[in-house]
């Protein structure tokens, strides 16, 4: 008999929940306000719900599966520990000289992102590493000494250790951490050479500081969530979403918490290519929308692009290089501030401007009563008619309208001399477009053209906002999975354990030690068939996929080349001359090439899940009508549809509305739309529209 799965993402405003039985074949999903001063508190509470609702008791769930946004929001609110650094002998300044580029140019008055460790907590010691990983100087163990003491002095609740070129040589890191550890007993000690062993010094600084600063606050996190779950019962495992998509012990997860920065999208991205296998599309675009954010992803040939390096915390949201740089393995998505609740403002311009600041769920969009006075993207949604006031959340949230057109009125449509529903539909119009905006950009530097994929639209907010969206990227079908305002909670059932491993050394691809190679692969897969052993995994399931990181030499950026079966210099300079020819669309003969880093993805079977369908339900799929508003026709008569009780095959016009428990499909009067086989919601707009 197959086991009860439970998925659950917690994001910045809700809380969601899939369960899987596999027995019985059936899914059921569940949406609660998440609980930002104790995150724990919604995730118990909506498992004992969803568990109710399937008549099952906690101790026959066999897996837990958890993504969530503490990562990143700890380091972009701030809110994470007290750091020191330890590094080498004149690099002390290296988190703020960065890589000394100015993400724009013309900006006299450029912000960078301030390093997460002030100065006087980063101490250098002497020791010294060449490139070639030769050792020029001992470590110096008293200075390492004495660097403890002064950040026991100064409070330090957790160390970082950046050593030059550590990733050829741990050693004198290893040693530094065995001493910090005597000298600072229970203070949680993170090793670049471990957390991101490959080349460039302030990405790898980076990255351990990150580290540092979020372990103690997710290890107490996770230490907390797993014995709650415990004492509820659960005799399975919790495991966690990894940002590069693949399924983690909590050991791991405690270890390098890093590697959670982007568990959240990363499991948006698995649900869309989950539905797009089972619908038999290849090339889409997942768009998920929720309360806080929008992510975007980029989907070809059924699987979604991968990542080595991820910028948190942007100063400049949509400019690349404004962030802290970071080696971490993640799915290559765009991700920007418009969601739900999304913050609409009058600027002092007399402009409307809509995010990234967010309500979350406390105090939440004005219309949900719980203390919010600013109006918001959901707000607006209400008063456009898309969002039915005693349908939200399948009837457990009632929305205030009557509150949020005051507050409309107040904020917004007095200030720039607007009516409400006017003031509603800037809204609307302002968040498409910026959402358009960052995937026209995504879309591009890519070199792709957003009109020949299919939109793929999920979260709370998505379906809401995917036919303005498609219209002003000129996309003219969308797809939205039954349960979509949960889909990404579903992205952790089917995702399989996986990891991502590296080894850095430079060399050009005439002089490599072929046999070192052999070596490096050899101890990655060994380390990759522990881990995912850990994870559950069979040893028979495990596909490795091994590639590398490679440029001409005298470039001063790489990118990620596939690797053959067979390793030689000739098989590996034609995979590279592929993979850049894809990119650049050209092929440059004659100059040599080098390897920066060689990679190894580990991933075991992904496990199978039974479609999710909603209840189904007889009878005619019509509610009635209310009043909702489209560009093209202002506010009009619009069908209103229980997602339930449509049919497969039948074919419908727009404008409609289709409501189900966690989210709201819109329609516009220039779509059609009908249910497929597998229960997506097909949207076809028309052609020259």
């Amino acid at each position: 008999m197959q086991p009860l799965r439970i998925g659950v993402d917690v994001g910045g405003t809700f809380t969601d929940l899939v369960l899987v039985d596999g027995a019985r074949g059936r899914v059921l999903t569940g949406k609660r306000l998440t609980t930002p001063d104790d995150p724990g508190r919604a995730i118990l509470d909506g498992i004992a719900r969803l568990l109710e609702e399937a008549g099952e008791q906690i101790g026959a769930v066999r897996q837990v599966v958890h993504g969530t946004t503490l990562v990143t929001n700890t380091v972009i609110e701030r809110k994470g520990a007290r750091i020191g650094l330890i590094t080498t002998k004149g690099f002390r300044d290296s988190l703020e000289l960065g890589r000394e580029m100015r993400y724009d140019l013309y900006d006299l008055f450029l912000e960078k992102p301030e390093p997460l460790v002030p100065r006087q907590r980063r101490i250098a010691v002497q020791e010294r590493l060449n490139a070639a990983g030769e050792v020029l100087l001992p470590l110096a163990e008293q200075e390492v000494r004495d660097a403890a003491r002064s950040l026991k002095a100064q409070g330090a609740e957790a160390v970082a250790v950046c050593f030059l070129h550590s990733y050829l040589d741990p050693t004198h890191e290893r040693r530094a951490g065995a001493i910090l550890a005597e000298e600072l007993p229970g203070v949680p000690i993170t090793l670049s050479s471990d957390v991101a062993p490959e080349i460039r010094e302030y990405e790898r600084a980076n990255t351990a500081s990150v580290n540092a600063y979020v372990m103690p606050l997710m290890d107490r996190y996770l230490q907390r969530l797993e014995a709650e779950l415990q004492a509820r019962g659960l005799r399975g495992k919790l495991h966690l979403m990894l940002s590069a998509g693949g399924i983690a012990t909590v050991r791991h997860a405690r270890a390098n918490p890093v590697q959670l920065i982007e568990s959240g999208p990363a499991a948006g991205a698995m649900a869309a290519m989950h539905v797009g296998r089972a619908a038999g599309l290849s090339e889409m675009i997942s768009f998920d929308m929720g309360g806080t954010t929008a992510k975007m992803c980029l989907i070809e040939g059924g699987e979604a692009e991968h990542a080595s390096t991820f910028e948190a915390a942007r100063v400049k949201r949509f400019r690349k290089g404004s962030g802290l740089p970071l080696k971490v393995p993640v799915i290559d998505l765009i991700e920007i501030g418009a969601g739900g609740g999304s913050i609409a403002q009058a600027s002092a311009m007399g402009l409307l401007t809509v995010g990234p600041e967010s309500a979350g769920a406390v105090p939440g969009p004005v219309c949900y009563g719980r203390g919010g006075t600013q109006p918001t993207v959901t707000d607006a949604d209400l008063l456009l008619g898309y969002l039915s006031p005693d349908y939200f959340l399948g009837g457990e949230m009632g929305l205030d309208r009557a509150a949020m057109e005051g507050a409309m009125d107040a904020h917004l449509g007095t200030p720039l001399g607007l009516t409400p529903l006017e003031a509603a539909a800037g809204i609307h119009a302002v968040v498409n477009e910026n959402m358009a905006a960052a995937t026209r950009m995504y879309i591009a530097e890519k070199g792709r053209d957003p009109r020949r994929y299919t939109l793929l639209a999920f979260g709370g907010a998505g379906p809401v906002h995917a036919y303005g969206l498609a219209k002003l990227l000129k996309i003219s079908r969308i797809l939205v999975p039954a349960g979509a305002g949960v889909a990404s909670a579903l992205g952790f059932l089917v995702a399989a354990p996986a990891i991502d491993l590296v080894r850095s050394g430079v060399a050009r691809l005439a002089g490599v030690e072929w046999d070192r190679v052999a070596r490096h692969y050899a101890e990655m897969e060994a380390e990759a068939r522990r881990l995912l052993a850990e994870a559950g995994a069979r040893e028979e399931e495990i596909v490795f996929r091994r590639s590398a990181d490679m440029r001409y030499v005298g470039q001063g950026f790489d990118i990620p080349v596939p690797l053959p079966e067979t390793l030689d210099a000739a098989s590996v300079q034609a995979a590279f001359l592929d993979a850049y020819q894809r990119l650049f669309d050209r092929r440059v003969e004659g100059p040599p090439t080098e390897v920066l880093s060689w990679r190894l993805h580990a991933t075991a079977t992904r496990p199978e899940v039974p479609p999710v369908r909603g209840a189904a339900e007889s009878g005619d799929s019509r509610k009635g009508s209310r009043l909702a508003w489209f560009p093209q026709t202002g506010l009009t008569e619009t069908t209103v549809h229980d997602r339930y009780r449509l049919k497969p095959g039948l074919h419908l016009r727009g404008p409609a509305v289709v409501e189900e428990r966690e989210s709201t499909t819109v329609i516009g009067p220039d779509a059609s739309f009908s249910l497929d086989a597998q229960g997506n919601l097909v949207i076809e707009i028309d052609s020259g529209s």
